[in-house]
């Protein structure tokens, strides 16, 4: 059977549907790009806005019309939160929501055959168990995802997540910390330890946390870069920093969500910090790694955020100087409290804010680009083109040198000696 495998949004539906194309192909199945005439199409979808709804429907609608005879399953966040507008699409023989992910591949094969229509879905919030899926193997790139936790307890007035998702689960350590050691096998020099909510991770395992999951980790592979996903401010503790800053191969990024720089509007949100607490995660960070990479998202024009509070946002970019920022416009979706809130910011408003917070966002950014010339960076090489070379240093700057020879998959020294108008640093090798 030829199976093409389609995936929108986070980063942990991206590995998820690797380890799905594995377990296809572990099963005798051919993996294939669409245009290869398949079987089978799955879509590992998204429902994090209104807008991710709209482009699942989009993507499984063309699906259907490119290619009639194909079993077409939706999987994910999008049927699992609404698995009646999935229904009522038309164009799916197969619907599941985001557990049990690996009977993808029994509903598919069944449908292929019998062309019967199949509907398997259960509650995420009555879910117990995290569901181990093998990594997924993909030689030819760096950088691998490992999935460490699934599900989300902070329920934000502005997010359907923990409802699509389910409570926290979290990946048994020794199973993680084999993973790991199955990816640096294979080759990968980087590894992004990804998940809905990882902070949380250990929440239901007895006696373990992130910082001991992550020990065991930098120990495991020490050969081999491990990378964070998205944080929450309270994990960043003494305790962590004092734990973690020994360990070289631990990546001094860390992209602490902080969605507003504005207490009033982080209560609205159901936010778990204010922006005390946020700025003595920073300060901690920088006392422990100097100058670590902070990266965050921000929402602009969250329902009654006033132009007063806004500017506290914007005063927060300049004072705390983030090395990137994600900035979003706020996109209701329907079925959050948020959603149902009184003052809500007007699309114009919304979007002239993005713009002023992206402005002080690339003024903090350029700042901090600069800060590299002049020094020298670890950089792990992934590609070239028309002779240039390009990969990331541990603070996931992006890094340009000119060679000939072939640096694919290797982590070298680079002296940097500028910056480009891409944001990109130029290097020369050491």
């Amino acid at each position: 059977m030829k199976v093409a495998f389609y995936t929108l949004g986070c980063k942990v539906n991206q590995v998820e549907t690797q380890s799905l194309m594995r377990v296809f192909r572990e099963a005798g199945h051919t993996v294939v790009e669409g245009t290869c005439d398949p079987d089978a199409c799955v879509v590992n979808t998204c429902t994090v806005t209104a807008v991710s709804d709209k482009k699942s429907r989009q993507l499984l609608r063309k699906l259907r019309r490119e290619y009639p005879d194909a079993v077409i399953a939706a999987c994910g966040c999008f049927p699992q939160a609404n698995p009646n507008a999935a229904e009522q699409l038309g164009c799916c023989d197969v619907i599941m929501g985001t557990g049990n992910r690996a009977e993808v591949l029994r509903l598919v094969e069944e449908t292929v055959r019998d062309r019967a229509p199949k509907l398997q879905m259960d509650d995420a919030l009555h879910r117990f168990g995290f569901e181990t899926l093998p990594v997924g193997l993909d030689t030819g790139h760096t950088r691998a995802m490992l999935k460490i936790e699934d599900g989300c307890e902070n329920f934000c007035t502005y997010c359907i997540i923990p409802y699509a998702r389910g409570r926290i689960r979290s990946v048994k350590k020794e199973i993680a910390v084999a993973q790991a050691k199955e990816l640096a096998a294979a080759g990968y020099r980087e590894i992004v330890v990804t998940g809905i909510e990882i902070s949380s991770y250990g929440k239901d395992l007895e006696g373990e946390t992130l910082i001991s999951l992550l020990e065991a980790l930098c120990l495991a592979v020490p050969e081999v870069r491990i990378r964070l996903g998205s944080l929450e401010p309270r994990t960043i503790t003494e305790e962590f920093c004092k734990t973690l800053g020994s360990y070289d191969n631990l990546c001094p990024q860390f992209h602490l969500s902080l969605q507003s720089g504005c207490d009033a509007t982080l209560k609205r949100m159901n936010r778990k910090y204010d922006m005390e607490r946020y700025e003595t995660s920073v300060r901690l960070l920088r006392d422990t790694w100097e100058n670590c990479a902070v990266t965050t998202d921000l929402i602009c024009g969250f329902p009654g955020e006033t132009e007063e509070e806004f500017a506290e946002t914007l005063s927060s970019i300049e004072r705390i100087g983030f090395s990137a920022m994600h900035i979003f416009p706020y996109s209701k979706r329907e079925g959050t409290r948020a959603a149902k809130m009184l003052n809500q910011v007007p699309k114009y408003e919304k979007e002239a804010r993005t713009k002023r917070a992206g402005a002080a966002a690339s003024a903090a950014r350029k700042r901090y680009l600069n800060s590299f010339v002049g020094k020298t960076v670890s950089v792990l090489f992934e590609e070239e083109s028309d002779g240039v070379w390009q990969g990331h240093n541990k603070e996931y700057l992006l890094v340009e040198l000119t060679h000939d020879s072939d640096l694919k998959n290797q982590i070298l020294d680079v002296a940097i000696i500028g910056v480009s108008e891409r944001e990109t640093l130029i290097g020369r090798m050491v």
